[in-house]
């Protein structure tokens, strides 16, 4: 059981300098599957303020001290304390060595942090105190210090030995082992430090650096998956060259490495030299990958390698800062991200994801400043606060000073701070030094948790042409934080007249929590485009009417005001047939279908689909919920999918048009416009389903499926066949059994297979997934394997998750149990679709926070978890 003084917080506030610098770290590993002998020669220095006898602090989990010598000698006896967190030396000298040999079981090593078996490898996940599971060391990462990895290995079982940064030599050794050493000229925190090895295929490449270096690159991976980098590959490439040309930042090292790992608590993780990715965001063929699943590749590889000057080059000082290494380098690669898929669409994705995932967490007990005070278990930080709504702050920043000063205050942390661990204030006293611009009212949006909300009232004088805006700000209080201050919060604003056309544009300062805007000189009474391109992270009210909202929807040329326009419009439709089911009776369902309607019969360019293609797309469930006083999901589900039959049955005939419009005959290609197109196209097939006579979408469907070429298709096509079949068993249907056989030699298209039932809209699927957590494949090592089935069942199937005998809450439950004696991260974050436990209406309240005190009450609960529950049950 985990110690009780483990579990008390750590505190920003409690920070200090550490008492020791480390000068250099010398590693060597004897690598055996199950019993890895580890030499650590570390070479202290105590700080310039550190008192003499200050005691030495080293952290280390789950390892066995075999010895342990100070300058060559062993250590008297009483001089060394050790307890289930590490061990305390007392009165070290100023200067000294200190030689540790530790022994530990990679093979038993389920919590994948540390050093770990993943098949017939064995590989590191070091963040956060990781490398607190390898070796006894001081594991923050504002100590910095180059390290040299000695690894000695069975050539036969680990032909392939790697670490970070440059190796400098190779060699056999006597009984069939082998040796590499390995060398990093860079100071990092050993949260960066990696090693693999393995027998792994490489596929090699270069890279030319636009000062003439050239730098090697090679992708590791399974010997029948090396047909499948192709486009992490290429994505990597143009990662490097977009960071070189927006931020000047060219890669430092001349060796580039990428390992791909079946077995990653994580989507990949950034190591100095040597990122380490889960193969979900390296490996994708047409056959294996979904076109989001290309997107995402490409999203992961460019953040991974981004961080190399924002989270390797400069560090965080604490685990506190953390966002100031992953919300910059997110906003870094969402840039990116939109020079590599325009359109628009991409940016209305982000905006969905954060509204359906990060708003929710800001407004639960869970909740969180972007910058915590205080943790128990920094794991569970690592959030879509920290990354998504980090990432907005930045853009914020980006609005505010616009992009030439963005680039010079950049250029100035880059000076300032390379080669250090900084702070989020650091980052923003370049940014107010670049700009001459006062961002001290700004750092509230890093300290106060909860997401803001903006009413906007209007006065229209027609006699003068004058317009005037008022707008309040309120952000809710949340748990530890009852009152808040006003934020400055950027609202991009443009005004419309009768024919689409902008008549002005603008980017309105919030400071105060009332303020007042005046546009004069206006010829006709104009329609507020608000909040463009999501410009602030928060909730926006507006007294529009439902023709207002039609009006945005069909003629708004900003992608994400013409999509919140149609979402808005979409909720009344919803809210009204939540309350009358006689959807005759609703102006805004009618509206809404006749916008649908236009929206269908445009014909749109290849630029111009992807944003279309997130227009035609109802809300979420989960984003509904939050809508909502008490969450509903049965009667949130119905209205929703009453909705979609409604449209599906008032445009049948177009909605086909539409499909074969965009069905593209040509071969398969990963390039955004036909991406876009095969999106267009099964969102038609989707609503298709949903009609009063679901035959002929079935008839397309088993075609599709048959035809397709690519995963995206068939996907899109079995969700259809899976959802009506309603009489069949899944493992009845022809196709599912065919999508099985196909997912033989993939791990991820098995993955796949798991969350395509977790996912159906049937009457069965709760009864489904647990007879799943039963199947030969089904493995609770494997997180991916984990997340496809029961991550998607619990937050992506409400309708399934939410039924009103409780039977889904139960089943998740008893998974997180089990898990949390495997793999304490995985249960926590599964445990999240249960915190929010309050705002359910009855029954489902009190279901939930039933199986949340039934998790409390088991004994030896991980720190990971017992923080999860315990602030759960705290909420009222």
């Amino acid at each position: 059981m985990t110690p009780t003084s483990s579990r008390r917080p750590v505190r920003l506030a409690d920070y200090r300098p550490p008492a020791y610098l480390v000068e250099k770290l010398d590693l060597e590993f004897q690598l055996d599957h199950k019993a890895t002998l580890v030499t650590s020669r570390t070479r202290y220095r105590a700080a310039a303020e550190t008192p003499a006898g200050t005691p030495l602090r080293l952290d280390g989990r789950s390892l066995e001290l075999l010895a342990i010598e100070l300058d060559g000698h062993q250590l008297e006896p009483g001089r060394l304390e050790i307890d289930d967190e590490g061990l305390t030396l007392s009165a070290p000298p100023a200067a000294f060595t200190l030689k540790i040999t530790t022994r530990i079981n990679p093979a038993a090593n389920t919590s994948l942090e540390g050093l770990y078996a993943s098949g017939g490898k064995l590989c590191t996940q070091c963040e956060a105190h990781g490398f607190s599971r390898i070796t006894y060391f001081p594991d923050r990462p504002d100590i910095l210090t180059r390290i040299t990895t000695r690894i000695e290995a069975c050539r036969e079982r680990y032909p392939l030995l790697l670490s970070n940064g440059n190796r400098l030599e190779q060699g056999e050794l006597d009984g069939g082992r082998h040796y590499a050493l390995w060398q990093d000229p860079f100071k990092k925190p050993v949260y960066l430090f990696a090693l693999v090895a393995g027998d792994l295929a490489t596929v090699s490449d270069h890279f030319i650096t636009g000062s003439g270096r050239r730098v090697e690159i090679r992708f590791h991976v399974e010997p029948a998956h090396r047909n499948q980098c192709g486009h992490a590959l290429a994505a990597l490439k143009k990662a490097m060259a977009w960071d070189e040309k927006e931020y000047g930042r060219e890669y430092d090292l001349d060796l580039y490495q990428v390992v791909a790992v079946g077995d990653f608590n994580f989507g990949a993780m950034e190591n100095k030299g040597l990122n380490i990715f889960n193969t979900k965001y390296v490996l994708a063929e047409a056959e294996t990958a979904t076109d989001a699943d290309f997107e995402a590749i490409e999203s992961v590889i460019a953040h991974e390698y981004l961080h190399n000057w924002t989270g390797n080059r400069i560090t965080c000082r604490d685990w506190f800062q953390l966002s100031l290494k992953e919300g910059l380098t997110v906003f870094r690669d969402q840039q990116y991200g939109a020079c590599a898929y325009p359109g628009g669409g991409r940016r209305i994705r982000e905006v969905r994801r954060l509204r359906s995932y990060q708003f929710p967490e800001d407004a639960g007990p869970l909740a969180h400043p972007v910058r915590p005070r205080e943790y128990i278990e920094i794991n569970n930080f690592y959030t879509t606060t920290i990354y998504e709504k980090g990432a907005e702050i930045i853009r914020m920043l980006h609005t505010l000073l616009g992009a030439k000063v963005f680039k010079q205050g950049m250029e100035l942390y880059f000076t300032r701070h390379d080669g250090r661990a900084a702070t989020i204030e650091d980052l923003l006293a370049c940014m107010s030094a670049a700009g001459n611009l006062d961002l001290e009212q700004f750092h509230r949006w890093y300290d106060q948790a909860g997401t803001p909300r903006l009413t906007v009232r209007r006065d229209w004088d027609p006699a003068h042409g004058r317009l005037l805006l008022s707008v309040s700000q309120q952000t809710p209080p949340t748990p530890g934080q009852p009152e808040k201050e006003p934020l400055h919060i950027p609202l991009a604003v443009a005004l419309l007249d009768r024919r689409g056309k902008e008549m002005t544009s603008t980017v309105l300062e919030l400071r105060k929590e009332r303020q007042s805007f005046v546009f004069e000189g206006l010829c006709e009474k104009p329609v507020p485009s608000l909040l463009r391109g999501f410009s602030a992270p928060v909730e926006l009210e507006c007294d529009f009417s439902l023709e207002e909202l039609a009006f945005l929807l069909a003629n708004d040329r900003d992608p994400f005001s013409r999509w919140e326009a149609g979402q808005k419009l979409a909720l009344k439709a919803i809210f009204d047939l939540m309350t009358d089911s006689d959807s005759d009776r609703s102006e805004a369902v009618s509206l809404y279908s006749e916008s649908f309607g236009r929206l269908l019969l445009n014909p749109w360019t290849d630029n111009e689909a992807d944003g279309i293609a997130e227009l035609l797309l109802l809300p979420d469930e989960l984003y509904i919920g939050e809508q909502c006083n008490k969450i509903d999901p049965p009667a949130i589900h119905n209205a929703r999918r009453q909705l979609r039959r409604k449209l599906a049955a008032a445009w049948q005939n177009e909605l086909e048009d539409f499909y074969h419009r965009y069905r593209d005959a040509r071969p398969w290609r990963p390039e955004p416009a036909a991406m876009a197109r095969r999106r267009l196209q099964n969102i038609a097939l989707g609503y298709l389903a949903a009609a009063p006579d679901p035959a002929r979408a079935l008839e397309l469907s088993r075609r599709q499926y048959r035809a397709a070429d690519n995963l995206t298709d068939r996907l899109a096509a079995l969700i259809p066949i899976l959802e009506l079949a309603v009489d069949m068993r899944s493992d009845e249907i022809p196709e599912m059994n065919d999508f099985f056989q196909r997912g033989t030699r993939f791990p991820l298209l098995r993955d796949r297979w798991f969350s395509l039932q977790a996912a159906a809209d049937r009457p069965d699927t709760t009864a489904q997934v647990r007879r799943l957590t039963q199947h030969a494949d089904f493995t609770r090592t494997n997180p991916n394997r984990v997340r496809a089935l029961l991550g998607t069942f619990a937050l992506a199937n409400p309708a399934a998750f939410h039924r009103a005998d409780g039977s889904g809450y139960r089943l998740l439950g008893e998974e997180i149990a089990a898990l949390d004696r495997l793999n304490a991260q995985v249960a926590a974050r599964l445990a999240g679709p249960l915190s929010r436990w309050a705002r359910y209406a009855e029954p489902f309240r009190e279901m939930m926070r039933a199986e949340l005190t039934k998790l409390n009450s088991i004994p030896g609960l991980s720190r990971d978890l017992g923080e999860i529950v315990g602030k759960s049950l705290a909420d009222t």
